[in-house]
């Protein structure tokens, strides 16, 4: 059976199924397709499989292009879980979200994987790629796995991987970005390097499920601890009048020992804000209380309050009350250049604006309409930027510095400015807020 699944690898008729097709999983089934293999994507949404099929991308930075060209090179997609059956890897590339009490929510990873048991057979591998804690892999799937009469290592190859994707990162692609892999036992582990090196540039073998869980968690609580420093340095820096983006731009001068992180209005995006609360959980079970990793996740969740008082500030000094007073919000998406909304800051802000009866508006040219969303729950679309509008409003803030807004428009136009992400960092100007 080892080898019958490494000679399809090797000579790429092994059909890849990927199962979820969101901001992991879609570019990771363009990839495979570009690597020459047949892939099978599936996901519950049919609109999604409606919209590849129809070569139109719910993604903006996957051009349409690149889905009409996958669908004609051995794409297909599908909501039918009996498919599993044909395929000889399927890679898991689900949510893992936190539950409302900050607790891991893997009902996606458990839904996902009992949806697949009646149709896994010998000699295929299951790959997860969703982040989270260690243990996930060997506690969750692999029991359920061996509920039938398959045995992992022997019958069927079980690894974890974590998925790496930054969404509008030109610098790197699915590709190029090294991929860690973890397996069960050493012929799973065999496999797993064997299948992600035929269509990734570097394959980083790890001795276990668990240390790769490890791994991608550290990545992001790395992340998340250092910009919770840096945002608690910000508000620091501003009671003493000190600008903090010149002392990062100073120290990041140092060739070595430091590396620069930017303060801005809060964590946004699947990884930073959700990941390091799933190794805090899981380190509770071994009586282990993560201070550092909850202090950080504090200040990073404070940042809207803190917006909303320099907003405030502000539009007091131009004698004008919060509540009387109209804002638009510039970028809604978690960060510049992309459509992802998850997790948003700007969510939060534009909610506290209008907790304190402010009239609320936007724009973006990557979310031209506000997003049905779980929590929140706005009947907005995105205004057109003219000099004009900008004129109207009694306080414009950056939220996320999208490349293609008009910034010097924007300076000549408004009456007050609340920037969060340094964009006019070299600008004096009574006007302009850093938050």
């Amino acid at each position: 059976m080892p080898s019958t699944f490494l000679n399809k690898v090797q000579d790429k008729s092994a059909i890849i199924g990927i199962v979820g097709l969101g901001y992991v999983g879609l570019p990771l089934a363009l990839r495979c397709v570009e690597a020459g293999y047949k892939v099978i994507g599936f996901d519950i949404d049919q609109q999604k499989i409606d919209k590849i099929n129809g070569g139109k991308s719910y993604i903006k930075h996957i051009a349409s292009d690149s889905l009409v060209g996958a669908v004609k090179n051995g794409l297909s997609v599908t909501t039918k879980f009996e498919k599993i059956a044909e395929v000889d890897a399927i890679i898991l590339c689900v949510p893992t979200p936190l539950n409302k009490y900050r607790e891991p929510d893997l009902s996606f990873v458990i839904d996902t994987t009992e949806s697949i048991l009646p149709y896994l057979r010998s000699g295929q591998l299951v790959s997860l790629e969703s982040t989270t804690y260690p243990g996930t892999t060997d506690e969750e799937l692999k029991p359920r796995i061996e509920s039938g009469k398959l045995t992992v290592g022997k019958d069927i190859f079980l690894v974890f991987s974590p998925e790496r994707e930054d969404p509008g990162n030109k610098n790197y692609t699915t590709q190029t970005i090294p991929k860690v892999v973890g397996g069960a036992t050493p012929a799973c582990l065999k496999a797993g390097v064997a299948l992600y090196s035929t269509f990734i540039d570097k394959v980083v073998p790890v001795s276990s499920l668990r240390v790769a869980e490890l791994t991608k968690l550290l990545e992001n609580i790395h992340r998340s601890v250092n910009i919770g420093l840096v945002n608690e340095l910000k508000i620091v820096a501003d009671k003493m009048g000190i600008d903090i983006f010149e002392v990062i731009d100073a120290a990041a001068t140092k060739p070595f020992g430091f590396t620069p992180y930017y303060p801005g209005p809060g964590l946004g995006g699947h990884c930073i804000p959700i990941d390091p609360f799933y190794l805090t959980w899981k380190a509770r079970e071994y009586g282990i209380h993560t201070r550092f990793i909850e202090l950080a996740g504090e200040i990073n969740n404070s940042m809207p309050d803190w917006v909303v008082g320099k907003i405030s500030l502000g539009l007091n000094a131009a004698k004008k009350s919060l509540s009387s007073s109209s804002i638009l919000i510039i970028g809604i998406a978690y960060k510049k250049n992309v459509d992802d909304m998850r997790e948003s800051p700007a969510v939060e802000i534009m909610e506290l604006l209008r907790d304190h009866h402010a009239e609320v508006d936007y724009h973006d040219p990557y979310v031209l309409d506000f997003p049905k969303m779980r929590k929140h729950l706005f009947d907005l679309h995105s205004i057109e930027l003219t000099p004009d509008k900008v004129k109207s409003y009694d306080c414009v803030v950056i939220v996320s510095d999208h490349d293609s807004i008009d910034y010097q428009m924007l300076l000549a136009n408004a009456k007050l400015i609340v920037d969060t992400r340094g964009r006019y960092r070299h600008v004096r100007d009574a006007r302009i807020i850093n938050a």
